[in-house]
């Protein structure tokens, strides 16, 4: 009995000795589904337990229009709509000769046209880090160990010194399976935590979206995947108690969408074809399509598989951006069981051909199977409480009031439900 209490008293006076600062992690799980983990037989040992300690909403988050990956993780930081922020795709739309293409390595100034809440942190003072963020190029973190590492990183020369990477995995990177990505990404999160201590750590995973691509929502595969990404947080969750910081840590664990999955595809650009409309591209988010140029509305409605064809009437309310160097001039909406493509090969609409992923997002956020998760737990989060009518929006202001901030002018608000 001796020995276990004085093991206790060392253990409580090394975690005393090290002033931990205020710590948020904000972990994204791209693509998991609310659905999921409402389902018991879905193994999320790790999530569970924060649920039942700390809050989560069971019906999800509703996301931003489009329910696409960069889009939502900006909306996560800026706490608005891509009317105002302006990231609609993953990247910039480049208009060229009549085709649109999306170039994604663009610096976070001219990409993201509003403040976040990890720039608001950096100019109190506060250190900052991120591991595989969107549009984060070049934004002025602190610590980073980006999508595609740079040998000039801090966090990545650490990784190296310390075996977990070598100069030929940063050359490669890229070209790796995704699951040995996320693997390298957690390493490079623990790394940051045990050495650098954040403020505010933003961490994404993305064998979640992949395999859910690839293999369709609520599949084997997909199951497969959520389950790696639940051990991925309990060994940053372990970091973090193994640094002496978990008493002053939250964690705030969500995703940018959720899946659903298509049997059939739509194709706008060969029905723009077939009526000889010239001078149109066509861009697909999946579940939903972007078209620039002069195009006739009337055209799409009673296509088969369309739900819904939106003018720029309709934009402001769904929160899309006005037409212009950014936006399309109409958006079509996918009914469920199908897919936009943007090719104008084939026929306009037809069974998803067997190369084609049939797992999708990108649908607008009114339909159930797009909302994200939130799970919120630790330093400042009340003990098993269910909270409801979350968005994405609603993040970057709880994360700025977790951190002794306030972010002003903004859609989001507070999820007071969740916290102390």
């Amino acid at each position: 009995m001796k020995k276990f209490r004085l093991t206790l008293l060392l253990a409580w006076g090394a975690s005393a000795a090290f002033a931990a600062p205020r710590q948020v992690i904000v972990i994204t799980l791209d693509g998991y589904p609310a659905y999921a983990l409402r389902d018991p037989l879905y193994p999320a040992p790790a999530l569970r337990r924060m649920i039942q300690e700390g809050a989560w909403a069971p019906e999800g988050m509703t996301p931003v229009n489009p329910a696409v990956t960069w889009p939502n993780h900006t909306s996560l930081l800026t706490g608005v709509d891509p009317a105002h922020h302006g990231v609609i795709y993953n990247g910039l739309p480049v208009r060229e000769n009549g085709a649109v293409r999306i170039q994604w390595d663009v610096p976070k100034k001219e990409l993201v046209l509003a403040k976040t809440v990890y720039d608001l942190a950096r100019e109190k003072g506060m250190k900052t880090a991120e591991v595989d963020w969107p549009a984060t190029d070049r934004a002025g973190i602190d610590f980073e160990f980006a999508e595609i590492p740079s040998a000039g990183s801090l966090v990545v020369k650490e990784m190296v010194k310390a075996g977990g990477l070598d100069d030929a995995g940063i050359v490669n990177f890229r070209k790796q399976p995704i699951a040995y990505r996320d693997e390298i990404w957690t390493r490079a999160a623990i790394e940051i935590v045990r050495n650098h201590h954040p403020n505010l750590l933003l961490f994404h995973l993305l064998t979640t979206d992949s395999v859910q691509h690839r293999y369709g929502a609520r599949s084997l595969a997909a199951s497969a995947a959520l389950a790696l990404a639940d051990r991925q947080v309990a060994r940053l969750v372990e970091a973090v108690r193994e640094s002496g910081a978990a008493a002053q840590t939250t964690f705030i664990v969500v995703s940018d969408h959720g899946f659903a999955t298509a049997k059939r595809q739509i194709r706008p650009a060969a029905l723009l074809r077939e009526r000889g409309v010239r001078n149109v591209a066509v861009v697909s988010e999946g579940g939903s399509a972007i078209l620039y140029g002069d195009v006739p509305a009337g055209l799409f409605r009673g296509v088969e598989g369309i739900a819904r064809v939106i003018t720029p009437a309709e934009f402001a309310a769904l929160g899309y951006p006005a037409p212009g160097d950014r936006m399309g001039n109409l958006v079509l909406a996918a009914a469920d069981g199908y897919a936009f493509s943007g090719s104008a090969e084939g026929p306009v609409v037809g069974d998803l051909p067997p190369d084609a992923n049939p797992g999708n997002h990108g649908y607008l956020n009114t339909n159930p199977d797009m909302r994200p998760i939130f799970v919120a737990w630790g330093a400042g989060i009340r003990r098993g409480v269910r909270v409801e009518n979350v968005r994405t929006v609603d993040i970057a202001p709880t994360i700025a009031h977790l951190l002794g901030l306030r972010m002003e002018g903004i859609q989001g608000r507070l999820v007071t439900g969740a916290l102390k």
